[in-house]
Order: structure tokens, then C-alpha cells, then sequence
């Protein structure tokens, strides 16, 4: 998985004006008020790029350009920081331009070395835009005076609506690096990503593969509440594909951003893991697991669980682990109705870190057509800091992705604070707590572990009568389960679920649990997988 820095990213997402009173930061060439475009137009249209894709896949692949590999090497993280774009040359940044949102580029960089073509779709005509160095706020000194003309560009975003008086600095979609792509929340923020499309994340024996959006074609018109038209070519070793992405705003900030996709995709060789509708997400530490102790911050992570709503209509949360190896955990599913990488946990002082892990999205994705048999698969890596994104959530289609596949999806991806379609009839996990087991007092038994999980939903809870107490239904793969128990929390709503579970070193366990009274299931279930040692060396 992708590892480069992701607070720098951060920085460096966050603001898009330059600050024009410093004229060391900017540059002293003229700076055009408009891009400008390479030729003439060509007819365009969605299918003609599915053509292109499928024609792709029964050739050799050609790798992206990337021009001057020396010089773009030397554009480090800070020297990429120093190179932004004009926003008084940002297409559609004006009234009457023929777009609401104004499109901003991101240059090449160390981290983002390949050339990536863009283009303005207008009346079935795209025009591709003109790399030009003069679109950049750029330092006198910067290495990226040095490259070619036809350098091209890393990627784009999508600025605020530009009757907002803050469009020049915020901006609420990204694509940059590979097939990623992210947009803010209900709650302003950036945080995990999604992807076009996982090949051999994490298989024994092989690097992973990551294929490049290479061609972007951006389509709008004036009205704010209207969609953006992206649509996006893939290519890469193994897989070819085109993308339509429709992508939804509006003037209400605070429903966040709603994507609907439609991909082909075109399998040019056999594929060990094909990974659909990928999210990618970071997880150092939460409320447990012993990496807690190696920071001043309560919990850090972008994502504290994956959520999934299965074809049968259950419901499961999945707390994410940091894992002391790589380790990869499958739910097998037909026609899932969703699943998502969340972020459930929204208080501020859990946290107390100011690039606002609270405010970071959660990203559901509610699959348009049938997916079929398969499942969901949950990628946790290993880290020791924040930098890195560590997990992964995507679908995998039941049998072989072998050469000359077809793969046609419909899905929609929202980035939201919760889930979109939240389970009225259920509570939900709110935290997952890990500690000794054994009773206070008394000795602590060898490898014996407490869990305490809590749920809440006001409407579902108040349902328990006084002095009643739900049903603790717990199974384990490995190890024994010594006591379990229900028990409200003091103050609210909210009940826990204890139990304890002996197990033996070097030992892994897969935890299922959840809450009922009478035989009706009062909570989602909780699904863990306990590494012995990740609690104490």
C-alpha cells in the first residue's frame, strides 16, 4: 500500500492560494489568467473510453511518462509544498465560465512523478489542458524550472463553489498518486482513501501492483447542486479500465459528498488478489492494543472500524487492529447491501491532536448492481507512527481474476460522519476495551484477557426493562471463555458486554459477540481477531 507521508499530504491538501505578498514564494514569471490547451478538440464521450480500455488490455503495457526523472526527484516534499497552482487561472473560477466548481492541479513531485494528461469536456469536446509552468506559484530556485514543457501535470482538485467566499482555499475533492482519489466529510476534513482498484495488496512473493489513472476528462455545468462529470482511464501491468465518477456537492457542506461510479475493467493478465471498490485507511492505535503506550495522544487513527451490512441483513462492525505481521481476514458475503471504513468515534478529547482526527470522514460504499458471491477483505498492516496507511477494505469476486476478465461495476461512495443507511432496530459499537483479565482483588490469572465492548442507540437500549439483563452471546475460535456478562454504564444509555478469555501465547483468536434480550439480537455483531501478543510482550 501506498506509504508516503500522510500529515505532510495534509499540509499540503489544505491550502491552495499562495500567499502573494512573499515574493520569494512567488515566482516572478507572468502569470496567465487562463490555462490554455494543447490542440484542437476531440469528440468524447464514456463509451469511447471503455473502447480504449478493452483495446488496451490485449496489448503490452506502456508505463506513464515521467519526465525528468533527476529533476522531479529533487522536488521534495518541502519543495512541492512552494509549487501551487493560481487560482486566478483555475478553469470555472469565475461566473459565467460554464462550471460551479473551480479545478485546481497538483505538479509533479517526488512523491507523484507521473505525468498525468487532463482535459475540459464541453458539449461532447474535450480540449486537453497545457502543462505551464506560469500556472504555479514557484520559487525562483525550484528544480521544477528545469522540466520539459510537455511535463504535464499529478493530479486535480475541485474547489469550493466559486460564488463561496473561501473557494481559493478550500477544496473538497482530490485525485493525486496512482488510482487515488479522496474527498472531505460532513465535517470539512480529508482523511482515508479510496482507489480505482487493488492488484496483489499484500501476497506472498509479489509486489503489489498500482495502476495509474492516466487520462482525466472533467465535465460540469453552472449549477452547484448539479454533479460533476469525472471520467478517468486505468492502466497498469495486469488491468486496464475506464471510470465514470459523478461526483455531488452542493451547497449544504454538512451532507457531505455522495461519488456514483461506473467502472470496466480488463484483465491483460492473471491477477492473484483483485481487489473492487477499494478503501485505504490508517490505524495506529484506539482505546486498546499496547501501541497506545508509545504516544502522548489518547487514540490516532483516520478509521476505528470496518462496517459491513451483509446480504442476509446483518449487521457487523469489525474493530481495526495494527497487527504485529501483515494478516488479511476474508467475510465471505453474497450480494452485500454496503460496507465501509468509519470513523465512529467523534470526541475531540479521545484524541487531542489538532489536525482533527474526530472530524475525519467515513467512507461507505453501497454497491448500484449485484456483486454476487465473494467477500469483503480487511488488509491490516504493521506500523509504528501515523504516517503511514496500513489498512485496506475492498471486495474480492468468488474464483480466479484470470487474463481477458470482465469486470463491469455500479457502486456509490459516501463520505460522510456515519453511516448513510444506519440500522434503526440496533445499537451500534461505540468502543472495544482490552485489559487483564480476572476479578479485582483477587490474583490475575496467567493469559487470561478482559474485553469490554459498548454499545448505544438510545431507542434501542431504553427498551431493556429495569432491573433486565440482556444476553452476552459470545464465541471464540481458540482459547476458552471463563465468564461473560451485561451491565449499564452509569449515566446514559449506553450497556457494556464483558468477558473474559483464556488463551495461550503466540495464540490468535477469532472473538464474535453480540447482545439480545428474549432471543432478539439488540446490537450489531462485533467481530475480533485477538493476537495474543498484542496486548503485552
Amino acid at each position: 500500500m501506498n506509504r508516503y507521508s500522510r500529515r505532510r499530504f495534509f499540509q499540503t491538501m489544505g491550502a491552495s492560494a499562495c500567499l502573494m505578498a512573499i515574493p520569494a514564494i512567488c515566482g516572478a514569471s507572468e502569470a496567465p489568467n487562463a490555462v490554455a490547451f494543447t490542440g484542437a478538440g476531440h469528440a468524447f464521450s464514456f463509451d469511447q473510453l471503455v473502447a480504449r480500455a478493452r483495446a488496451a488490455a490485449e496489448q503490452d503495457y506502456v508505463p506513464p511518462y515521467r519526465p525528468a526523472p533527476d529533476v522531479v526527484r529533487r522536488i521534495n516534499y518541502e519543495e512541492h509544498g512552494k509549487l501551487r497552482f493560481r487560482t486566478d487561472a483555475a478553469p470555472f473560477g469565475r461566473m459565467g465560465e460554464g462550471g460551479a466548481y473551480p479545478v485546481t492541479f497538483f505538479h509533479l513531485g517526488e512523491f507523484f512523478p507521473k505525468a498525468v494528461k487532463m482535459h475540459l469536456v464541453q458539449e461532447g469536446v474535450a480540449r486537453e489542458i497545457a502543462y505551464d509552468p506560469a500556472l504555479f506559484e514557484m520559487p525562483e530556485d525550484s528544480p521544477a524550472h528545469q522540466l520539459p514543457r510537455d511535463s504535464g501535470f499529478a493530479g486535480f482538485r475541485l474547489q469550493e463553489w466559486h460564488g463561496a467566499s473561501d473557494w481559493r482555499t478550500q477544496d473538497w475533492v482530490a485525485f493525486l498518486g496512482a488510482s487515488y482519489f479522496r474527498a472531505i466529510g460532513a465535517s470539512g476534513q480529508y482523511g482515508l482513501s479510496a482507489r480505482g482498484v487493488v492488484v496483489n495488496a499484500a501476497v506472498p512473493g509479489q509486489d503489489e501492483e498500482f495502476p495509474d489513472f492516466t487520462e482525466f476528462y472533467i465535465e460540469q455545468g453552472d449549477d452547484p447542486r448539479a454533479p460533476v462529470k469525472v471520467y478517468a482511464l486505468l492502466d497498469g501491468p495486469s488491468i486496464t479500465g475506464a471510470y465514470a465518477f459523478s461526483l455531488t456537492r452542493g451547497l449544504d457542506r454538512s451532507d457531505g459528498v455522495h461519488m456514483e461510479v461506473e467502472a470496466e475493467l480488463f484483465l491483460r493478465r492473471d491477477v492473484a488478489r483483485l481487489g473492487l471498490m477499494p478503501l485505504t485507511s490508517m490505524f495506529w492505535y484506539g482505546e486498546y492494543g499496547r501501541e497506545r503506550l508509545n504516544d502522548w495522544r489518547p487514540e490516532v487513527h483516520d478509521s476505528d472500524g470496518l462496517a459491513m451490512w451483509t446480504g442476509t441483513g446483518e449487521r457487523i462492525w469489525r474493530p481495526l487492529n495494527n497487527p504485529s505481521f501483515t494478516t488479511v481476514s476474508a467475510f465471505a458475503d453474497e450480494n452485500p447491501k454496503g460496507f465501509g471504513l468509519l470513523q465512529r468515534d467523534r470526541n475531540f478529547d479521545h484524541y487531542r491532536d489538532g489536525v482533527m482526527y474526530d472530524r475525519r470522514p467515513s467512507l461507505w460504499v453501497e454497491p448500484l448492481a449485484p456483486l454476487g458471491k465473494g467477500h469483503v477483505e480487511l488488509l491490516e498492516i504493521p506500523t509504528n507512527d501515523e504516517i503511514h496507511d496500513n489498512i485496506g477494505a475492498f471486495w474480492v469476486p468468488q474464483g480466479p481474476a484470470k487474463a481477458g476478465d470482465h469486470h463491469r461495476l455500479h457502486y456509490r461512495l459516501h463520505w460522510q460522519d456515519g453511516e448513510p443507511y444506519p440500522a434503526e432496530n440496533i445499537a451500534q459499537t461505540i468502543a472495544t476495551r482490552i485489559g487483564r483479565g480476572g476479578e479485582p482483588g483477587k490474583p490475575r490469572p496467567d493469559n487470561e484477557v478482559k474485553f469490554v465492548v459498548e454499545f448505544d442507540r438510545p431507542a434501542v437500549m431504553q427498551q431493556i426493562p429495569w432491573g433486565v439483563f440482556p444476553d452476552v452471546v459470545v464465541s471464540t475460535s481458540a482459547g476458552e471463555l471463563i465468564r461473560s456478562f451485561a451491565e449499564p454504564v452509569p449515566g446514559g444509555n449506553v450497556w457494556r458486554a464483558t468477558f473474559d478469555l483464556a488463551l495461550p501465547p503466540e495464540t490468535i483468536a477469532e472473538l464474535r459477540m453480540y447482545m439480545a434480550l428474549e432471543g432478539r439480537p439488540l446490537t450489531e455483531t462485533w467481530l475480533y481477531q485477538y493476537d495474543r501478543r498484542n496486548l503485552w510482550p
